[in-house]
C-alpha cells in the first residue's frame, strides 16, 4: 500500500508528466499554428495533436478525430455520458479539472484504447458508475482527487490492468461498508496511491483508509422476505422429518391437520395428506421405533391419535384421549427421557386437567396429571444442568415449574414464577451456556427471563397489549424473537450479545399470528407463519452483504 515514499514518487511522476506535456504542447504551438477553422469547435483552441477547451457547453462532435490530447476547464454541462469520447479513438490525455461534473456514466470513456493519462480534478462528482472506466486497457495514471466522492463502487478499478498511479485524496469519504472493498483493495495492491482518509463518521474520522481493520465494519445484515403464500388459517405449526423427507403440518380450525411435503425440484411446500379435525387445535407428530404418531387436540368432539399407515398411505386413528381430563386443549409438547417418550398437553378447561402421556410398545397412555383445575394455556418442556423440567403457563395463576423425579418417574412442583399472572406462552431458547424464558401476556407486559441456577430472573420487558406469542428461533449464529400481535405489526428481534437484550429488528403485517417454526432445508432458511385471520405465510431469511 502507499506511504511516503510512494506519495513523492507519485508527484515527481506527476510534475513530469505535466512538464514534459508543457513542452511538447508549447513546441506544438511553437512549430505550427494553432487550428482556427471549422475542424475546432467554439470555445476550444486546437492543433494538430490537441484540443483545450473553455466554457464548453457539451463535448463537441467537430473535434479534431486525430488529437490525442484534450482539456474541458469550467465546462458547463455536468453529466459525462456514454461513450461521451468514442469519437476520439486516438486520446492519450485527458485532463477535466475544474470543471461542473457531478456524475460520470457507465462506459464514459468507452473507445479510448490508448488513453493512458486521466486526470477529473476539482468537480462536483459525488459518485462513479459501477463501469464508468471499461474499456481503458491502456490507462496508467488516474486522479480524481478533490471531488465529493463519500464512496466508490466496488470493482470500480477493475478493467484497468495497466494502472500504476491513482490519487484520490481531498474527497469526503465515509467509511462505513460501501467503502469496505476500498480497505481491502487497498491492502492488496501494489499501486502508488497517496493516503486517504475517512472524513466521517465522526468515530473514524481523520483515520487513514487503508489502517481499518474487519472490525471496523459491521456489513453483514438480514431480512425476511415473503417466500411462499398458503391459502388456508391456521393455529399450530410443527415441522418434522420421515423417511429423509421434509414435512410440516398445520392445524386449521375449521378443516383438521394439513400435511404439506418439501418439493426438492420446486423448492416450495405442496399439499401432500390430511387428517378431518372438526376443531383441531394443535397436530403434534412424534417419531417412535420409526412409526409416525400424531397427536390430534380438538376443542370439540375429543381428541385422538393417529399413526401413518404405509400400506394404505393413509393416517390411521388408533387411540382416543380420555375426554374426562383433557377437556379444552391448548397445546401439545413431545419430549424423551431417559430414551422414553412422553407428550404433555396442556389443558384450559375449569374441570380438565394438563396432562402426560407415555410411550409403552404399543401406544400413548396416561402417565401423571398434573395442575388441575387452573386453566393452563401453555406447557414448556426445559432441560437445565441435565434436569428434566416442566413449565406451565395459566391464566389464573403464575407459572409454575415441575422438576422431574427420576425415581418416582413423575414430575413435581417444584416453584412458580412470580409476578406474572395471565401468561398466554412460555418458550425458551438457549444461548451458549444460559437459559432464557418467553412469558407471553395479552394484557400487560411481556418478559424475557434468565435462570440464575434456582430460579429465573426478569432481563427485559416487552410492552406487547394484545399480543398471543412471544417466540424465539434461530438460524445459525443468530438468535431471534418474534412477538406476535392481534393489534398491530408482529415484531422480530434479534439478540444483541454485548447488550445482552433483544432489540427491534424488523416489522411483518401478519394479521392474528398464532404461531411461528423454523426450518432449514439446503441453503434455504424459512420461517413458518401460522395466522388465525388471514393466509399461512412462508418467509425467506435472507444475509445481506451490505458491502457487496
Amino acid at each position: 500500500m502507499a506511504g511516503n515514499c510512494q506519495g513523492k514518487t507519485f508527484w515527481k511522476s506527476y510534475f513530469l508528466l505535466f512538464f514534459t506535456l508543457g513542452i511538447i504542447l508549447f513546441k506544438t504551438v511553437e512549430s505550427r499554428s494553432i487550428i482556427k477553422s471549422d475542424k475546432c469547435p467554439p470555445r476550444c483552441s486546437c492543433t494538430r495533436d490537441t484540443a483545450f477547451c473553455v466554457n464548453a457547453e457539451s463535448i463537441p462532435k467537430s473535434l479534431p478525430v486525430g488529437i490525442i490530447s484534450l482539456t474541458f476547464v469550467n465546462a458547463t454541462f455536468r453529466n459525462i455520458k456514454e461513450n461521451a469520447f468514442a469519437h476520439l479513438p486516438f486520446l492519450q490525455f485527458l485532463l477535466l479539472n475544474s470543471n461542473t461534473f457531478t456524475v460520470i456514466e457507465d462506459d464514459a470513456f468507452w473507445g479510448l484504447t490508448h488513453l493512458q493519462y486521466l486526470f477529473i480534478e476539482n468537480n462536483n462528482i459525488a459518485s462513479f458508475a459501477r463501469n464508468a472506466f471499461r474499456g481503458l486497457r491502456s490507462l496508467t495514471h488516474l486522479s480524481l482527487a478533490n471531488n465529493n466522492l463519500k464512496s466508490l463502487p466496488s470493482r470500480l478499478f477493475k478493467p484497468l490492468n495497466l494502472l500504476h498511479d491513482v490519487d484520490l485524496r481531498g474527497n469526503i469519504f465515509h467509511c462505513d461498508c460501501q467503502i469496505k472493498w476500498l480497505v481491502e483493495w487497498l491492502r492488496r495492491t501494489n499501486l502508488s496511491i497517496p493516503a486517504i482518509y475517512c472524513i466521517t463518521p465522526l468515530s473514524l474520522q481523520n483515520q487513514k483508509i487503508g489502517d481499518l481493520s474487519d472490525k471496523d465494519f459491521s456489513c453483514i445484515t438480514t431480512d425476511f422476505a415473503l417466500y411462499q403464500t398458503l391459502p388456508f388459517q391456521s393455529i399450530s405449526a410443527e415441522v418434522y422429518t420421515f423417511n429423509e423427507d421434509l414435512y410440516v403440518v398445520f392445524a386449521q380450525p375449521n378443516t383438521g391437520c394439513s400435511f404439506l411435503k418439501w418439493d426438492y425440484v420446486e423448492s416450495v411446500f405442496s399439499k401432500y395428506q390430511s387428517i378431518s379435525a372438526r376443531s383441531a387445535v394443535y397436530c403434534k407428530p412424534i417419531i417412535v421405533q420409526n412409526q409416525l404418531i400424531v397427536v390430534v387436540a380438538q376443542l370439540f368432539g375429543g381428541s385422538f391419535i393417529y399413526k401413518w399407515d404405509s400400506n394404505t398411505q393413509r393416517f390411521l386413528k388408533f387411540q382416543d384421549i380420555d375426554v374426562s381430563k383433557i377437556r379444552k386443549p391448548n397445546d401439545i409438547e413431545a419430549f424423551q427421557i431417559d430414551k422414553d417418550w412422553y407428550f404433555i398437553i396442556a389443558d384450559s378447561s375449569k374441570a380438565g386437567s394438563t396432562s402426560l402421556y407415555h410411550w409403552d410398545r404399543n401406544g400413548f397412555y396416561s402417565h401423571q396429571s398434573l395442575h388441575p383445575w387452573h386453566r393452563d394455556t401453555d406447557v414448556e418442556y426445559v432441560e437445565i444442568n441435565n434436569r428434566h423440567r416442566l413449565i406451565l403457563s395459566s391464566s389464573s395463576q403464575a407459572p409454575v415449574i415441575y422438576q422431574w423425579n427420576g425415581s418416582r418417574k413423575q414430575f413435581i412442583e417444584q416453584s412458580e414464577i412470580a409476578g406474572m399472572m395471565d401468561v398466554q406462552m412460555v418458550k425458551h431458547f438457549q444461548h451458549h451456556r444460559d437459559t432464557f424464558l418467553l412469558l407471553t401476556r395479552f394484557i400487560g407486559d411481556s418478559k424475557v427471563l434468565r435462570w440464575e441456577g434456582s430460579h429465573f430472573t426478569a432481563i427485559q420487558t416487552l410492552p406487547a397489549r394484545g399480543c398471543m406469542v412471544l417466540q424465539p428461533f434461530r438460524f445459525d449464529h443468530r438468535q431471534y424473537m418474534v412477538l406476535g400481535s392481534d393489534l398491530s405489526f408482529t415484531q422480530i428481534y434479534t439478540w444483541n450479545t454485548e447488550l445482552k437484550l433483544f432489540l427491534p429488528f424488523q416489522e411483518l403485517n401478519i394479521p392474528a399470528p398464532r404461531m411461528f417454526r423454523q426450518v432449514s432445508e439446503g441453503n434455504k432458511d424459512l420461517l413458518l407463519v401460522s395466522s388465525f385471520k388471514g393466509n399461512t405465510l412462508v418467509y425467506l431469511h435472507l444475509v445481506v452483504d451490505l458491502s457487496a
